[in-house]
């Protein structure tokens, strides 16, 4: 059994008690795609079987967020569930807020929270911040591709935020209060896309069983958005044992199929072809 399921985290839902019941229901081993903090709803792609493979062609992946940041507060977490400490700052006005968000759009550089998985000579940043030990985490680059401020209830704002992976959007509540000289924390996140996966078409893990499992289960290949590969029956003797072939295909990432069935992923690389993959 391979492929994907694609759950509607519930907040407050760890993601490895998601996979945990993924999992248990499929009898395969699980992995997500690019965790969700427990306080985070939303998209949460499970791979199953060989499709846990796949994890570094999603790194990069588009995500959509609406965010909800509260300003004039502060927290040790950057976010609702650590230390939040009130009255700190100003409340600023919608039309400073929007005065700013350009600064926040591209390529940017980001201070990860302490309160990460960040590695940080070999213990984890959350590990370090709840012992105390004082440290800094280099900035890193993210790319934003948009962000627009879409509503406001007293001292809290949504944001509908589209970015590129790895980028913590904890970290961007901080970076655009500081910029008007105050504090804000995140209050509240819902991952509404990544890469193909959305909230329109998540399950929530509550509504699956060892009935329905299967019908949920999205096709490995479905989510590769390459080009196909048929070798005829002489180079697939090769490469389906390791070997390379030459191909006049343009360089790129592709999907290759064996006896016209999904294998896995195949690259071209100066007219090159080799198999990198396997995922069925």
């Amino acid at each position: 059994m391979t492929g994907f399921i694609n759950i509607n985290k519930a907040a407050g839902a760890s993601s490895a008690k998601e996979v945990s019941k993924i999992k248990k229901l499929t009898g395969v081993p699980c992995g997500h795609m690019g965790t969700l903090d427990p306080m985070a709803s939303g998209v949460l792609p499970v791979a199953l079987g060989n499709a846990a493979r796949l994890f570094d062609y999603f790194l990069d992946k588009h995500k959509k967020y609406t965010a909800v940041f509260r300003f004039g507060v502060d927290s040790d977490t950057l976010d609702s569930t650590g230390n939040v400490m009130e009255n700190v700052g100003t409340v600023p006005a919608i039309d400073e807020i929007n005065a700013v968000l350009h600064n926040f759009k591209g390529e940017i550089l980001q201070v990860p929270p302490k309160y990460s998985a960040k590695n940080v000579c070999g213990k984890r940043g959350y590990q370090l911040a709840r012992a105390g030990v004082e440290f800094e985490l280099a900035p890193k680059k993210v790319s934003i591709y948009s962000i627009e401020l879409t509503e406001k209830a007293n001292d809290c704002f949504t944001f509908e935020i589209e970015c590129g992976g790895g980028t913590y959007i904890r970290s961007l509540a901080r970076d655009i209060a500081r910029s008007l000289g105050t504090c804000a924390v995140m209050c509240a996140l819902k991952r509404t896309q990544s890469g193909i996966f959305t909230i329109e078409n998540s399950v929530k893990s509550e509504d699956l069983s060892y009935e329905n499992i299967k019908n949920h289960i999205i096709p490995t290949e479905s989510v590769l958005p390459y080009g196909e590969i048929f070798p005829d029956k002489k180079d697939s003797h090769k490469l389906f044992n390791g070997l390379s072939v030459y191909s006049e295909k343009p360089d790129g990432i592709y999907k290759i199929y064996k006896d016209g069935a999904f294998y896995g992923i195949a690259e071209v690389k100066q007219s090159i072809l080799k198999v990198r993959t396997k995922l069925c």
